[in-house]
């Protein structure tokens, strides 16, 4: 079992064990060392958010490296699939991202993608994780004055150019559109990216000040987007999370748009070019019954795999799927990217609007959700759930009364200290009950 990575790479905050100097050290010296093994040059490019313990963080994980053989170059503060993607085209051995995605600012983590650009397997984290655990044992050395590395301005250009070249022609045909960066990554990217494109673009949450990333605003909080957008009368919003790997949106009538719905216009846009693969999309345990009901009129067949882009992506390469993702917004599109990517996301997006001449709420009218909670409880520590009769219980009492009429979620957060509780049933009310319960009883056994 692996204990400091989780489903995105390790995350904690700041300053804490594991995102201490001595771990974040020992984490630059054991990647190094296993990229040594299949790399006689070894060469890592590095990026981060916005979070005000970035840079000591990079600068830590930088000595680390280095004082392990390897050459670090950095692209400065950026997003994560903008790291993914350098890696790939530059031929790096790997490529790390300081960021704790859509957390508050006292997080932070430490992302690793492999120089194809893919995030690692479970089986290399966990073989990084006893080198770390090896490392840390001989007590090493952490310099007190580490530089960070400088940063090479051409990367993020770089990426702008290969976002644009994704989707040829794409164009805002003069719509208004509202752009929400989470105070985040993309504030150095999207106004760029999106400045060129034939409308007008109003930026909204661009300011970080290494404190403020995620902070009422984002990907976590589309309903202000979709609340500016409906005062302005825009034609669509964007709204990102902290490192932009995924992306939420508003319609042009104020309402939020979701991972799933994205996933519907995209899929019948591929499958009506021919470019949906078996007719088949991946999603995951959370995504609603309604998308899965919606894809069934479409012909198109939905599998399910665990939450997790990573783990959605291996499904997808594992099945031949050419669409995938999550609810929360991570949508992957693999013959364009290696990792889901807000921005290029957002583009995709326009392009189906552009090319199909309908508004975005047009394309998706027809989805309609299952009544759908998810209630996150903050638990001192991930003990087994089952090991608790109480909790035993009351997820046995809701599968029971939801075996033919809803759905039963209940696992832990692979980032953050949270049991999440997802419901889906019929009505309100029996939603509401069965997650109350299940939320109550974790809460009176493992609660903070």
């Amino acid at each position: 079992m692996r204990k400091l990575f989780g489903t995105d790479g390790i995350r904690a905050i700041a300053g804490e064990a594991p995102l201490d100097k001595r771990t974040i050290y020992a984490v630059g010296l054991a990647l190094a060392s296993k990229l040594a093994e299949t790399s006689k040059h070894v060469r890592v490019v590095m990026g981060m958010d916005t979070r005000e313990s970035g840079p000591w963080i990079a600068a830590t994980l930088a000595a680390g490296l280095r004082d392990g053989g390897a050459d670090v170059s950095s692209a400065g503060v950026i997003t994560t699939p903008a790291i993914a993607f350098l890696a790939r085209k530059h031929h790096f051995s790997a490529g790390v991202v300081i960021s704790a995605s859509h957390n508050p600012w006292r997080d932070n983590g430490i992302k690793i993608f492999a120089g194809d650009g893919y995030k690692l397997p479970d089986a290399v984290e966990l073989a990084i994780e006893q080198e770390i655990t090896r490392v840390l044992a001989t007590n090493p050395t952490i310099p007190t004055d580490a530089p960070l590395p400088e940063t090479k301005e051409t990367y993020r250009l770089e990426y702008i150019r290969f976002l644009l070249e994704a989707v040829p022609g794409i164009s805002l045909d003069n719509r208004s559109v509202i752009i929400d960066c989470a105070n985040g990554a993309a504030s150095s990217v999207a106004p760029q990216l999106f400045e060129s494109l034939h409308g007008t673009v109003e930026v909204t949450h661009a300011s970080p000040n290494g404190r403020n990333i995620n902070e009422h605003c984002g990907a976590l909080h589309p309903e202000i987007v979709a609340a500016q957008v409906k005062v302005s009368d825009a034609s669509l919003g964007f709204t990102f999370d902290g490192d932009a790997d995924r992306a939420m949106f508003s319609d042009e009538y104020g309402n939020v748009v979701n991972g799933d719905a994205v996933l519907l216009a995209c899929a019948r846009d591929l499958q009506a070019r021919g470019q949906l693969n078996d007719n088949l999309v991946v999603a995951t345990t959370m995504s609603n019954m309604g998308l899965e009901a919606a894809f069934a009129r479409s012909g198109i067949r939905m599998l399910r795999a665990p939450v997790g882009d990573k783990y959605v992506l291996e499904e997808m390469r594992s099945s031949g799927a050419s669409l995938g993702g999550e609810q929360s917004g991570h949508i992957l599109f693999p013959a364009k990217a290696t990792t889901g990517d807000g921005l290029l996301t957002a583009l995709l997006v326009l392009d189906v609007i552009h090319r199909s001449g309908k508004t975005l709420h047009q394309l998706i009218s027809d989805l309609t959700n299952y009544p759908q909670i998810i209630l996150n409880v903050k638990v001192r520590e991930k003990l087994p759930l089952d090991s608790f009769p109480t909790i035993v219980a009351a997820i046995a009492e809701a599968e029971a009364d939801l075996v033919t009429t809803g759905r039963v979620v209940i696992r832990y957060s692979g980032t953050e200290a949270l049991a999440r509780v997802m419901i889906e049933a019929e009505t309100q009310e029996v939603m509401q009950h069965h997650a109350d319960a299940i939320a109550n009883a974790i809460r009176t056994e493992l609660g903070v």
